[in-house]
Parts: structure tokens; sequence; C-alpha cells
């Protein structure tokens, strides 16, 4: 499937992105992120053009479903390899560390390893992980989706917290219209490779003119009404 997308968000904006499985919604972040190159066309983060720029020099953190977290490191040094691989930090950017921890409610846990903690700790790491490297624009690649309801509805809030502390760009990929409605003042429906609508969150899923938006809610929206 060829893919084209244009789209434009702005700043300081939590965005959803939705759509089918293999619209073209990781792609779209991975283009962001730079671990794709587009064919054509080009990518522009902040007014500035970042085709060209390699993902470690854009303003730009990441966090995936699953590989947020080194099994082999604690905790604090999952969060402190995210400033300095080597872990070897300045006094400065350990005191950095402790507040991410400390943001995030992981500091009493900072010695324990990924496998001694929850799924949602562990997400928290990456969270925390992203808030030391104090990047302008957050991409979120379904981060939550093996969260049962309720620790998924911990984690938006403490997302949307940080968003709105830092004035961060968010753009989170998910399969939950809830999740969309209760962070994302915007949302971006993806099909077919496409951008096929990017309107306020409520707007949007009150569309009628959206086919593709209908078949791909199916009766989740009847069954809110």
């Amino acid at each position: 499937m060829t893919m084209s997308f244009t789209l434009a968000v702005p700043k300081g904006v939590f965005a959803a992105v939705i759509g089918p499985s293999g619209s073209g919604k990781s792609t779209l972040l991975s283009l962001i992120a730079g671990f794709e190159r587009p064919l054509s066309g080009h990518v522009s983060l902040d007014g500035e053009d970042m085709t060209d720029v390699p993902p470690d020099k854009r303003p730009v953190n990441m966090i995936f479903q699953d590989n947020n977290v080194f099994p082999h490191l604690d905790l604090w040094q999952n969060v402190a390899i995210g400033v300095a691989p080597s872990l070897r930090l300045t006094a400065q950017q350990t005191l950095a560390v402790d507040a991410a921890l400390k943001r995030v409610g992981l500091f009493d846990l900072k010695h324990r390893k990924p496998g001694d903690v929850s799924g949602g700790e562990r997400q928290r790491v990456a969270i925390a992980r992203a808030l030391v490297r104090d990047r302008p624009i957050l991409l979120l690649d379904e981060p939550f989706a093996a969260l049962g309801p309720g620790l998924r509805a911990d984690m938006l809030g403490l997302l949307s917290d940080v968003q709105k502390e830092r004035g961060l760009t968010v753009l989170m990929v998910t399969h939950q219209p809830e999740d969309a409605l209760a962070a994302a003042s915007l949302t971006i429906f993806i099909a077919d490779g496409r951008v096929r609508a990017a309107r306020p969150t409520q707007e949007l899923f009150e569309a009628t003119d959206l086919p593709d938006l209908r078949a791909y809610l199916g009766d989740w929206r009847s069954e809110r009404r």
C-alpha cells in the first residue's frame, strides 16, 4: 500500500491518531521521528525541515507499547540512560533523573529491575525518560494497549498532566476511542495510508460525513448513545 500523508499539527496540542490496523498510523509516527524517510515531500518540525535529520537529532521522544526498558538495568538507570548512555551523569543530570522519577511516582522503586514492577510502572519509566530528555514533541505508539481500563486511565491522566505542564506536542496512536476522548483535543483519522480527517476530538467522533470512520468505529458510537 502506498502511503501519502498531509498533516499539520499545531504546537502544544495533544492529538490522538486512530484508524484500522495497517492503515499507516505507526508509519506516520516513524516518519516524524526519523526512523523512516519519505520517498518524496518533507517533514517539518517547529518550522524547521527535518527530512534529512537523523532521529537522535530531532526534537522528538517516542514511547512504544513494548521495549521501553532495559531488563538488566534498574529503574533509575533506565531513566538515566536517556540523558547519558554511559550512565556517567553530572550532578545536575542526577537531580533531573530523581525529579522525573518522583514526578511519575517511582522514586521509591528506583533500585528495582523492570521485571520486579508492573506493566504500568514500566510505562511510567518510559514517561520519566521522556521528561529528562526534555524534547518538545512526544510520540506514543499504542503505549497503554496492554493495560487494563483503570491503569490505562491513570496513565492517560499522568500523560495529560505532563503534556500541559511542559507544553508538549503529543501524537498518540490508540485503538481506544475513549483514550482520545479523555486526553486529546485533536483526533486524526487515518485509513488506507491517508489522513482522512483531523478535527477536534468530539467533533470527529460525531461526524456523519466519513463512511470509513463509521465503519471503523462500528457499534461503538451507537453504544455510547
